[in-house]
């Protein structure tokens, strides 16, 4: 090797990580580009900590992922390192061996990509190959480990992480993808086995895998919370991991994990990406996804920033834990505020609960034509809107509920990630007697009149607006509306009345409309 031969990996052109195919929604592989953003931000962060020390010219720091698919992140902390230790290693292979064998480890996530992310490293498949850059290797794992592991079965599901053992018990010849990070009790015995028993990495970095399917693909489990909690465990100086930011507001068994993260003063940046599209093109993650940073030394608040498209909006000092979901928009902050001060009910107190009749969605258990007796029963399927009709003595659950008038409002809602966004899709006033299935939540009221008062409430920007700030899937359950305050059914409301309310300023109302678009009830399209 020469100095002529710059191992500046990332002048390579073309890079094939910048066009590799992802394996999945689930295992997506991080863009050059994206990875050295989150290495930026931890740059900018050790020096602040380290009286403005060059991180790259450390070359005691041990860094992990722990997650390694491409060999991204490892790739460029490689070439960083090996620039920044021109002076203190002037040889150049002496540099480069140094940094691979005592500095960058990874953990691959499948037997494909420890081979892929050893060839990202080591320019070789095997790190003790002829072709390896680095020579100090006895294995051909070198420090990119990979073993197949097993999932803990315990009554159709593993103990660690939730798959399921009817799609993820599988022949030998198959993936488990039963990723060894997350697959033990104590992780700080499982890398001294895997890495010695004096390992102490100062940095962990990755893009984990973001779910498994549960139920046969029918019922998606999280997993990446696994990652970052099982990565606090060993007690880096920094971690910094992009994860989706569906744990924010919402997320199958995601509470414990947003609980903790809100209440962490030990994370010192958060970076969120509304659309996923501008971090990974062509890959859909549903809320979009944010890499943090966390900071073992730092206490306090944390620095926000927001990325759509060409436009960022911070970085702005946030407390994270101020409420119970994070609020990703800070100019919503002002506005909120000024709702919550009023200390009124919140609607969600006239609102049902999911299957409040306990039909799911696609309960078919009724009849197209009406019978004598007969309750209209209101649903979705196939995305068409439908009424049906089901005898009174087939409901056995919330019968008090049958003879009130109703709002019927859709329980899930997409509409694509533009702004302005609708929110919500559009209501229906259901007189009495009435039921549905899951596919609607609804409101209930005394009469025609409250339920069309209401009707115009949720219509209205500010109403969905408050919505928005906790609804960050296409799904609004009955805590969405939680920040809602509930009005007195006398009267048509618009948004005017309610900003006068409210004292919603001339630059907060119009925040709002850029955020949310009007609901025009006269179209029959539900957009």
């Amino acid at each position: 090797m020469t100095e002529q031969v710059s191992f500046s990996l990332r002048g390579r052109n073309p890079d094939v990580l910048t066009c590799i195919a992802n394996l999945s929604n689930d295992e997506v592989f991080t863009p050059p580009e994206f990875a050295n953003r989150m290495l930026d931000t931890l740059a900018e962060a050790w020096a602040a900590s380290h009286h403005g020390a060059n991180l790259w010219a450390d070359k005691t720091v041990k860094f992990l992922d722990p997650c390694t698919k491409s060999g991204v992140f490892l790739r460029e902390i490689t070439s960083r390192l090996t620039k920044g230790l021109a002076d203190e290693i002037p040889n150049l292979d002496a540099r480069v061996n140094h940094v691979l064998t005592q500095q960058v480890f990874g953990i691959g996530i499948t037997h494909l990509t420890s081979l892929l992310a050893r060839r990202s490293v080591y320019c070789s498949k095997y790190a003790n190959g002829a072709h390896s850059i680095a020579k100090g290797f006895n294995s051909d794992a070198g420090n990119i480990w990979f073993e197949r592991t097993e999932h803990a079965w315990d009554k159709g599901k593993c103990f660690y992480c939730g798959a399921s053992e009817v799609t993820y018990g599988r022949s030998e010849y198959l993936e488990t993808h039963a990723y060894a990070f997350i697959h033990t009790d104590d992780i700080k015995t499982r890398i001294a086995e895997l890495f010695g028993g004096d390992m102490q990495f100062d940095v962990i970095i990755g893009n984990p895998p973001y779910q498994l399917g549960s139920d046969g693909g029918t019922r998606d489990v999280p997993i990446y919370q696994h990652f970052v909690e099982q990565a606090k465990k060993l007690e880096p100086r920094f971690l910094s991991v992009v994860i989706p930011s569906r744990w924010m507001a919402s997320g199958l068994g995601l509470s414990e994990f947003r609980q903790m993260m809100l209440g962490d003063r030990r994370l010192r940046a958060l970076v969120d990406y509304p659309a996923a599209s501008d971090v990974f093109p062509g890959v859909e993650v549903k809320a979009g996804v944010c890499y943090f940073l966390w900071d073992a030394s730092h206490e306090g608040d944390c620095s926000v920033t927001t990325v759509r498209g060409g436009e960022v909006v911070g970085p702005t000092a946030r407390n994270l834990g101020e409420y119970d979901v994070f609020v990703r928009d800070a100019p919503a902050m002002s506005i909120l505020r000024k709702i919550l001060k009023h200390n009124e009910p919140s609607i969600n107190s006239i609102l049902a609960r999911d299957k409040e009749f306990g039909w799911t969605s696609n309960f078919d258990g009724f009849y197209e034509t009406k019978r004598a007796g007969d309750l209209p029963l209101y649903y979705i399927r196939k995305m068409k809107r439908g009424v049906g009709y089901i005898a009174r003595n087939g409901v056995t659950k919330s019968m008090h509920l049958i003879d009130t008038w109703k709002l019927l409002v859709p329980q899930a809602f997409n509409g694509g990630d533009s702004l302005p966004h609708q929110i919500l899709g559009k209501p229906r006033i259901a007189p009495l007697p009435s039921v549905c299935t899951q596919s609607f939540l609804f409101f209930s009221v005394a009469s025609e009149d409250e339920a069309a008062s209401l009707q115009s409430y949720y219509t209205t920007r500010l109403f969905r607006f408050l919505v928005s700030l906790r609804k960050i899937t296409q799904h609004a359950t009955h805590s969405t509306y939680t920040w809602v305050p509930i009005q007195k059914w006398n009267r048509m409301w618009t948004d005017e009345v309610l900003y006068e309310k409210y004292q919603i300023t001339k630059n907060e109302r119009a925040y709002i409309e850029s955020q949310v678009r009007a609901m025009n009830l006269s179209s029959d399209a539900d957009e």
